[in-house]
């Protein structure tokens, strides 16, 4: 028995809105490229008709990707969780870290592997970060072994949203 994905609320909101995008404006907008590209005549050589095929393979792919993601995920509501284990590091929380060496101050959220983004600071639950931090408290430090060696943060607040 294989276990679902873990997917945030917002996280589902966000791909749900991706698939409709994908299926509301782009499909037809490459289909319309595709038909527009065919009235240029000979196909073989016809850059536009191909570079349009290319790219209705990649949104089709994406498309059912995102169906097959959004079918098997198992959304967890954040807010729920976090009312149930009040400031405690649990999935989905947004937990604001300060690098007990550096003193530098990141925040991150605790995501499914699906949604994880670092360039929006979101960090899958399977990634070391993550896992030095799930079951921690504020005031705690977390242990992680990054590549450039061991580093520790402490824990100075936990959110749900």
């Amino acid at each position: 028995m294989s276990t679902r994905p873990p997917l945030t609320l917002k996280g589902s909101e966000r791909l749900k809105a991706e698939l409709q995008r994908l299926k509301m404006e782009e499909r037809p907008q490459i289909i319309q490229a595709i038909a527009t590209a065919r009235e240029h005549g000979d196909l073989k050589e016809n850059a536009e008709y191909h570079a349009a095929r290319e790219q209705q393979s990649f949104c089709e792919g994406r498309i059912k990707e995102l169906e097959s993601t959004l079918s098997m995920a198992q959304v967890i509501d954040v807010v729920a969780v976090g009312a149930m284990n009040p400031g405690k590091v649990v999935f989905g929380a947004t937990v604001q870290l300060e690098e007990v060496e550096t003193g530098e101050t990141i925040t991150y959220q605790i995501v499914g592997d699906i949604e994880a983004d670092i360039k929006h600071n979101r960090v899958a639950v399977s990634s070391p970060i993550a896992r030095a931090m799930i079951g921690k408290e504020e005031g705690d430090v977390a242990v992680v072994q990054a590549p450039g060696g061991v580093r520790e943060y402490e824990i100075v607040e936990v959110n749900y949203q």
